[in-house]
Protein backbone atom coordinates (compact mmCIF):
# COMPACT_ATOMS: atom_id res chain seq x y z
CA UNK A 1 0.00 0.00 0.00
CA UNK A 2 1.30 3.23 -0.78
CA UNK A 3 1.59 5.91 1.85
CA UNK A 4 0.10 9.39 0.91
CA UNK A 5 2.03 12.13 1.11
CA UNK A 6 2.59 14.42 3.99
CA UNK A 7 0.23 17.49 3.69
CA UNK A 8 2.66 20.72 2.86
CA UNK A 9 2.11 23.12 5.58
CA UNK A 10 0.05 26.27 5.04
CA UNK A 11 2.73 28.88 5.33
CA UNK A 12 5.39 26.91 3.10
CA UNK A 13 2.75 26.76 0.58
CA UNK A 14 2.38 30.49 0.91
CA UNK A 15 6.48 31.20 0.57
CA UNK A 16 6.50 28.53 -2.24
CA UNK A 17 3.57 30.48 -4.48
CA UNK A 18 5.30 33.81 -3.45
CA UNK A 19 8.43 32.73 -4.34
CA UNK A 20 7.39 31.62 -7.75
CA UNK A 21 5.30 35.08 -8.52
CA UNK A 22 8.51 36.43 -8.05
CA UNK A 23 10.83 34.47 -10.05
CA UNK A 24 7.70 35.27 -13.04
CA UNK A 25 8.49 38.91 -12.17
CA UNK A 26 11.78 38.78 -12.39
CA UNK A 27 11.93 36.36 -15.66
CA UNK A 28 8.93 39.20 -17.22
CA UNK A 29 12.20 41.76 -16.86
CA UNK A 30 10.07 43.66 -13.79
CA UNK A 31 13.25 43.92 -11.66
CA UNK A 32 16.57 44.90 -12.78
CA UNK A 33 20.02 43.52 -11.39
CA UNK A 34 21.30 45.14 -8.50
CA UNK A 35 17.95 47.02 -7.38
CA UNK A 36 17.33 46.94 -3.87
CA UNK A 37 14.11 45.03 -2.50
CA UNK A 38 12.14 46.69 0.08
CA UNK A 39 10.61 44.81 2.25
CA UNK A 40 7.80 47.04 3.26
CA UNK A 41 7.00 48.02 -0.07
CA UNK A 42 6.91 44.23 -0.88
CA UNK A 43 5.30 43.06 1.91
CA UNK A 44 2.52 45.23 1.19
CA UNK A 45 1.95 44.18 -2.95
CA UNK A 46 2.26 41.47 -2.24
CA UNK A 47 -0.60 41.02 1.20
CA UNK A 48 1.90 38.72 2.92
CA UNK A 49 3.56 39.24 6.15
CA UNK A 50 7.60 40.27 6.75
CA UNK A 51 7.92 36.98 8.10
CA UNK A 52 6.75 35.43 4.97
CA UNK A 53 8.80 37.17 2.77
CA UNK A 54 12.16 36.61 4.80
CA UNK A 55 11.26 33.14 4.12
CA UNK A 56 11.18 33.88 0.07
CA UNK A 57 13.71 36.06 -0.34
CA UNK A 58 15.66 32.92 1.61
CA UNK A 59 14.20 30.96 -1.04
CA UNK A 60 15.43 32.89 -4.09
CA UNK A 61 18.75 33.33 -2.44
CA UNK A 62 19.36 29.67 -3.12
CA UNK A 63 18.33 30.36 -6.82
CA UNK A 64 21.11 32.47 -7.42
CA UNK A 65 18.38 35.42 -7.60
CA UNK A 66 18.90 37.37 -4.97
CA UNK A 67 21.05 38.17 -2.12
CA UNK A 68 21.32 40.15 1.26
CA UNK A 69 24.14 42.44 2.17
CA UNK A 70 24.53 42.54 5.94
CA UNK A 71 23.36 46.08 7.19
CA UNK A 72 22.63 47.52 3.50
CA UNK A 73 19.37 44.54 2.74
CA UNK A 74 18.22 42.60 -0.19
CA UNK A 75 19.32 43.26 -3.63
CA UNK A 76 18.53 41.80 -6.85
CA UNK A 77 21.02 39.47 -7.86
CA UNK A 78 23.68 40.90 -10.70
CA UNK A 79 24.85 37.25 -12.14
CA UNK A 80 28.76 36.46 -12.97
CA UNK A 81 30.29 35.36 -15.89
CA UNK A 82 30.96 32.14 -14.22
CA UNK A 83 26.76 32.04 -13.64
CA UNK A 84 26.06 32.99 -17.46
CA UNK A 85 28.35 29.70 -18.54
CA UNK A 86 26.80 27.78 -16.19
CA UNK A 87 23.43 29.00 -17.52
CA UNK A 88 23.80 28.55 -21.05
CA UNK A 89 25.30 24.97 -20.40
CA UNK A 90 21.88 23.94 -18.04
CA UNK A 91 20.22 25.65 -21.50
CA UNK A 92 22.07 23.21 -24.10
CA UNK A 93 21.28 19.91 -21.99
CA UNK A 94 17.41 20.89 -21.17
CA UNK A 95 16.28 22.40 -24.37
CA UNK A 96 17.78 20.32 -26.85
CA UNK A 97 17.02 17.28 -25.47
CA UNK A 98 13.77 18.00 -25.06
CA UNK A 99 13.08 19.77 -28.67
CA UNK A 100 14.92 16.40 -30.34
CA UNK A 101 12.93 14.02 -28.25
CA UNK A 102 9.86 15.56 -28.29
CA UNK A 103 6.20 14.26 -29.17
CA UNK A 104 5.07 15.31 -32.43
CA UNK A 105 1.47 16.70 -31.29
CA UNK A 106 3.01 17.91 -28.12
CA UNK A 107 0.41 20.55 -26.84
CA UNK A 108 3.32 22.68 -25.93
CA UNK A 109 3.87 23.26 -29.75
CA UNK A 110 1.04 26.03 -29.60
CA UNK A 111 2.79 27.52 -26.70
CA UNK A 112 5.93 27.71 -28.72
CA UNK A 113 4.00 29.48 -31.69
CA UNK A 114 2.07 32.07 -29.29
CA UNK A 115 5.37 32.98 -28.02
CA UNK A 116 6.50 33.48 -31.72
CA UNK A 117 3.68 35.62 -32.46
CA UNK A 118 4.12 37.35 -29.10
CA UNK A 119 7.30 37.94 -30.13
CA UNK A 120 6.49 39.33 -33.71
CA UNK A 121 4.50 41.67 -32.36
CA UNK A 122 6.48 43.03 -29.76
CA UNK A 123 9.32 43.84 -32.37
CA UNK A 124 7.05 45.65 -34.79
CA UNK A 125 5.79 47.53 -31.91
CA UNK A 126 9.67 47.96 -31.14
CA UNK A 127 8.66 46.98 -27.44
CA UNK A 128 11.72 44.80 -27.09
CA UNK A 129 11.22 44.47 -23.10
CA UNK A 130 8.09 42.41 -24.67
CA UNK A 131 10.31 40.43 -27.57
CA UNK A 132 12.74 39.47 -24.14
CA UNK A 133 9.44 38.43 -22.34
CA UNK A 134 8.27 36.53 -25.20
CA UNK A 135 11.64 34.61 -25.96
CA UNK A 136 11.92 33.70 -21.99
CA UNK A 137 8.24 32.17 -22.91
CA UNK A 138 9.37 30.48 -25.80
CA UNK A 139 12.18 28.30 -23.75
CA UNK A 140 9.79 27.83 -21.29
CA UNK A 141 7.26 26.04 -23.73
CA UNK A 142 10.37 24.01 -25.63
CA UNK A 143 10.96 22.76 -21.95
CA UNK A 144 7.61 21.39 -21.20
CA UNK A 145 8.14 19.06 -24.64
CA UNK A 146 9.86 16.97 -21.99
CA UNK A 147 6.78 16.04 -19.97
CA UNK A 148 8.50 16.69 -16.67
CA UNK A 149 7.59 18.94 -14.05
CA UNK A 150 10.73 18.23 -12.41
CA UNK A 151 12.68 20.09 -15.17
CA UNK A 152 9.62 22.67 -15.59
CA UNK A 153 10.63 23.39 -11.58
CA UNK A 154 14.39 23.34 -12.63
CA UNK A 155 14.07 25.58 -15.37
CA UNK A 156 12.12 28.22 -13.63
CA UNK A 157 14.96 29.99 -11.84
CA UNK A 158 17.28 29.48 -14.73
CA UNK A 159 15.17 31.89 -16.88
CA UNK A 160 15.04 34.09 -14.33
CA UNK A 161 18.87 34.25 -13.89
CA UNK A 162 19.20 34.61 -17.43
CA UNK A 163 16.63 37.35 -17.69
CA UNK A 164 19.15 39.33 -14.78
CA UNK A 165 21.92 38.61 -17.27
CA UNK A 166 19.90 40.20 -20.40
CA UNK A 167 19.31 42.75 -17.61
CA UNK A 168 22.67 44.52 -17.36
CA UNK A 169 23.04 44.80 -21.40
CA UNK A 170 22.23 48.11 -22.49
CA UNK A 171 21.26 47.43 -26.06
CA UNK A 172 17.91 45.50 -25.92
CA UNK A 173 17.48 45.40 -29.03
CA UNK A 174 20.62 44.57 -30.55
CA UNK A 175 20.18 41.67 -27.62
CA UNK A 176 16.87 40.35 -28.49
CA UNK A 177 16.02 40.97 -32.14
CA UNK A 178 17.95 38.85 -34.19
CA UNK A 179 16.83 35.54 -31.94
CA UNK A 180 12.89 36.68 -33.21
CA UNK A 181 13.70 35.10 -36.49
CA UNK A 182 15.62 32.57 -35.20
CA UNK A 183 13.01 31.29 -33.06
CA UNK A 184 10.84 31.15 -35.99
CA UNK A 185 12.76 28.77 -37.80
CA UNK A 186 13.20 26.78 -35.05
CA UNK A 187 9.69 26.77 -34.51
CA UNK A 188 9.27 25.67 -38.35
CA UNK A 189 11.52 22.83 -38.09
CA UNK A 190 9.48 21.47 -34.60
CA UNK A 191 5.95 22.18 -36.64
CA UNK A 192 7.49 19.98 -39.40
CA UNK A 193 8.58 17.26 -37.22
CA UNK A 194 11.83 18.30 -37.85
CA UNK A 195 12.90 17.98 -34.18
CA UNK A 196 16.70 16.83 -34.85
CA UNK A 197 17.20 19.84 -37.09
CA UNK A 198 15.22 22.14 -34.56
CA UNK A 199 17.49 20.09 -31.90
CA UNK A 200 20.70 21.47 -34.12
CA UNK A 201 19.20 24.60 -34.58
CA UNK A 202 18.76 25.46 -31.01
CA UNK A 203 22.61 24.08 -30.29
CA UNK A 204 23.69 26.96 -32.92
CA UNK A 205 21.65 29.71 -31.57
CA UNK A 206 22.69 29.25 -27.88
CA UNK A 207 26.44 28.86 -28.98
CA UNK A 208 25.69 32.35 -30.61
CA UNK A 209 23.41 33.67 -27.90
CA UNK A 210 26.49 32.62 -25.05
CA UNK A 211 29.10 34.37 -26.91
CA UNK A 212 27.36 37.47 -27.59
CA UNK A 213 26.22 37.55 -24.01
CA UNK A 214 29.58 37.31 -22.22
CA UNK A 215 31.42 39.34 -25.04
CA UNK A 216 28.81 42.49 -24.07
CA UNK A 217 28.80 41.54 -20.30
CA UNK A 218 32.97 41.37 -20.31
CA UNK A 219 33.27 44.96 -21.50
CA UNK A 220 30.17 46.54 -18.85
CA UNK A 221 31.78 44.64 -16.12
CA UNK A 222 35.12 46.16 -17.53
CA UNK A 223 33.55 49.60 -17.61
CA UNK A 224 31.37 49.16 -14.34
CA UNK A 225 34.42 48.12 -12.51
CA UNK A 226 32.14 45.22 -11.14
CA UNK A 227 33.17 42.13 -9.10
CA UNK A 228 31.96 38.70 -9.50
Amino acid sequence: MTRASPPVPVAQALSERVAEQLRQKITQGEFAPGQRLSEQALSESLGISRNTLREVFRMLTKDGLVRHAPNRGVFVAIPTIASIIDIYRVRRLIECQALSQAYPHHPAKKKMREAVENALRCRAGRDWVGVGTANMDFHRAIVELADSERLNLLFAPVLAELRLAFGLLRDAEFLHAPYVDMNVKILELAEAGEFAGAAAALTDYLVHSERIVLAVYARHISEAGWGS
